[in-house]
C-alpha cells in the first residue's frame, strides 16, 4: 500500500520522502517514482529515528505538508496467549508511532495553515476481530487519535483522517494467511478464499483502491475526522 500511495503522490507533483526499515525496499520504490524522492531508512517505533527523518526532510525540502502513516503489523493470537511484549509492541507500532509523527508534523502544518495527515488504520478499528486483540485495540486507539486531532485542528487548515482497509492483497495479508494456515492446518488457498468471502464483493481489496481514498483525503479540505472504510461493504457505517 505504501508504495502505491507514494506513486500516486509523486505523480500528483509531490516530492516524496519514503521511510521504512529496509533500505533496499525503499530504493526499489523510489526507483519507480516519477518525481523527486528521499529514502530514509528508519524504525517507526524509535523516537530518535523519527526525529531524524523529519529533520532530514525539513533540511532538504522544508516542512512536511502531507503525512501518510502507513507502517503497521499484526500479531494473530488468542488473548490468553498474548504476551506483554506482543501487546505493547502492537500499541507502540500501530498507535504510539503515529502519535509521535503527528506531534512532530502538526506545528509546522498549523503555522503554514495547511496540512494533510492520513493514517492507514483498518476495519479492525471499527469492529472486533477474534485472535487479533492487540491489533484491534491499537487500531481502535489510532482512530480515536485521528478524531481528537481533527477536532483540535479543525480551524487551522489541517485535516486528519483514517483510511480503514479490509483485507488487502498485500504481502501482509499473505503472511496472515500463512500464520492462520500454520495454526489451523488448513490449506492457504482455503484461508485466502475465506478472507475474500468476508467482503461482500467477494475479493480482496487492491492497494490502488486504498490509494484512491488517500487521494481524496489529500484533495479535500472538508473531509476531516473521518475513518473511511475500504472493504467492499463489509462494515457499513
Amino acid at each position: 500500500m505504501g508504495s502505491v500511495i507514494a506513486g500516486r503522490l509523486s505523480a500528483a507533483g509531490h516530492r516524496v520522502a519514503l521511510t521504512a526499515r529496509g533500505a533496499e525496499q525503499l530504493a526499489d520504490v523510489a526507483g519507480k517514482l516519477p518525481g523527486p524522492s528521499l529514502c530514509l531508512p528508519a524504525d517507526a517505533t524509535d523516537p530518535a529515528a523519527v526525529r531524524t527523518v523529519f529533520s532530514t526532510v525539513e533540511q532538504t525540502w522544508g516542512p512536511v505538508e502531507v503525512l501518510v502513516l502507513n507502517a503497521g503489523a499484526a500479531v494473530s493470537k488468542p488473548i490468553a496467549k498474548l504476551t506483554d511484549d506482543e501487546w505493547l509492541g502492537q500499541l507502540d507500532l500501530n498507535l504510539t508511532a503515529p502519535f509521535r509523527a503527528m506531534r512532530r508534523a502538526i506545528p509546522a502544518m498549523t503555522e503554514r495553515g495547511w496540512g494533510r495527515i492520513i493514517v492507514i488504520a483498518s476495519t479492525a478499528g471499527r469492529v472486533g476481530e477474534p485472535n487479533v486483540a492487540a491489533y484491534t485495540a491499537s487500531k481502535h486507539g489510532v482512530i480515536g487519535l485521528v478524531r481528537a486531532a481533527a477536532a483540535e485542528l479543525a480551524r487551522t487548515g489541517v485535516t486528519v483522517n483514517a483510511v480503514c482497509p479490509g483485507y488487502v492483497d498485500t504481502p501482509m495479508t499473505d503472511g496472515w494467511v500463512e500464520r492462520i494456515s500454520d495454526r489451523t492446518g488448513k490449506p492457504p488457498q482455503h484461508i485466502r478464499a475465506a478472507l475474500e468471502r468476508k467482503q461482500p464483493i467477494n475479493r480482496l481489496i487492491t492497494a490502488a483502491e486504498v490509494a484512491d481514498v488517500v487521494d481524496l483525503c489529500v484533495a479535500s479540505a472538508a473531509i476531516t475526522g473521518q475513518a473511511i472504510n475500504v472493504d467492499g461493504g463489509a462494515v457499513q457505517s
